[in-house]
């Protein structure tokens, strides 16, 4: 995927996982525990055309993140993991 934008969210239906991926847990990757573990990571579109970031350590599945993971909140670990647009990053769902 290129870089997210408004227009892709309001195409996209609701629910749709536009991006997942792996990435560790430390300085370098986005500090979550500072465990050195590796993390996995989904962005889901809301009902509406909003989104979200869900992460949890890589032994769980990605379904099981997207339904029991957490919220990514802070901005630098949103922009790293997903390339968003500043209309499309307003309509992140804190």
């Amino acid at each position: 995927m290129g870089k997210l934008t408004l227009e892709a969210l309001k195409k996209m239906k609701p629910h749709t996982i536009f991006a997942k991926g792996e990435v560790d847990d430390n300085s370098t990757g986005i500090n979550i525990s500072d465990s050195g573990r590796k993390l996995r990571w989904i962005a889901v579109r809301g009902e509406i055309h909003d989104w979200a970031i869900y992460v949890h350590f890589a032994d769980m599945d990605f379904e099981w993140i997207r339904k029991n993971g957490d919220k990514i909140y802070e901005e630098n670990n949103i922009k790293r993991l997903v390339n968003c647009d500043g209309e499309s990053f307003q309509n992140y769902r804190y």
